[in-house]
């Protein structure tokens, strides 16, 4: 089993081996933390960038290095939920309410050594997962996604807005009944499914900067960690990279 790295608390750290997850190491947002500069936009260039983040029948995808991003902190997020079993009870209660639970998740890439990796938050010492979360009744997908990425990683700044290019869908995944258990499609004798999960790529520009909150890491991990290692990661996470495999990706040096 692979471990992250305990990195330093002096600034942001990366792992020396490239054999296993990197923790993304964070500094507090007090203190010396250095203000991360804000990025200038080119006349123009935003439209054309959402032109090509819009053109889903695109395969290419642009991935940067993690050395280009910045990585900070900021105020902790805690989960609802202390337990799964919790976590399944309230989502029945919530089932009740409003009926089938409509959930999104960013694919956000970087790549280390020229191999694409993941950004997964990592909450204690196991479970990982993506940065997303359940959608509000009647809200938009592309939205909401927005909003929980803001609430995951974003600075909690206007100064610094986030730009999050929310690409195509590659996967949708099922939850028949109250359970732990999904499938990348619904069983056809279950007419009425428990969740709806989509997994949406998000396109990241060349500089970026990340807050993440303190209860919470933030790991880069490598495609071919990811594959085949359902018992690790699940079977959401541990398909990713045949997700992507139709994908070309433009390793871009900088």
């Amino acid at each position: 089993m692979t471990r992250p790295f305990s990195a330093p608390q002096t600034g942001p750290t990366r792992t020396k081996a490239h054999h296993q997850p990197r923790l993304l190491s964070v500094t507090t947002t007090s203190g010396d933390h250095r203000t991360p500069e804000k990025k200038e936009r080119v006349p123009g260039l935003a439209e054309e960038e959402e032109e090509m983040v819009s053109a889903s029948s695109s395969s290419v995808v642009n991935v940067y290095p993690l050395a280009n991003y910045t990585f900070g902190t900021k105020e902790p997020k805690m989960e609802k939920d202390t337990s799964v079993a919790d976590r399944l009870a309230r989502m029945k209660v919530n089932y009740m309410k409003e009926g089938m639970r409509t959930s999104v998740e960013a694919i956000l890439l970087v790549q280390e050594h020229n191999h694409p990796h993941i950004l997964l938050l990592q909450i204690g010492n196991t479970f990982c997962k993506l940065p997303g979360g359940r959608l509000k009744p009647g809200e938009n997908e592309i939205d909401g996604l927005k909003r929980k990425l803001c609430s995951k990683l974003a600075v909690n700044s206007p100064s610094f807005p986030p730009n999050w290019q929310v690409g195509e869908c590659v996967a949708v995944w099922w939850r028949p009944n109250f359970e732990t258990v999904m499938y990348p499609y619904c069983p056809p004798h279950i007419t009425k499914p428990k969740e709806c999960k989509k997994l949406f790529i998000v396109h990241l520009t060349e500089r970026e900067y990340f807050a993440v909150p303190r209860n919470l890491k933030l790991l880069a991990v490598p495609l071919f960690e990811l594959y085949d290692n359902v018992q690790r990661y699940g079977p959401v996470i541990s398909t990713i990279p045949q997700q992507l495999s139709r994908f070309q990706f433009n390793m871009v040096s900088s």
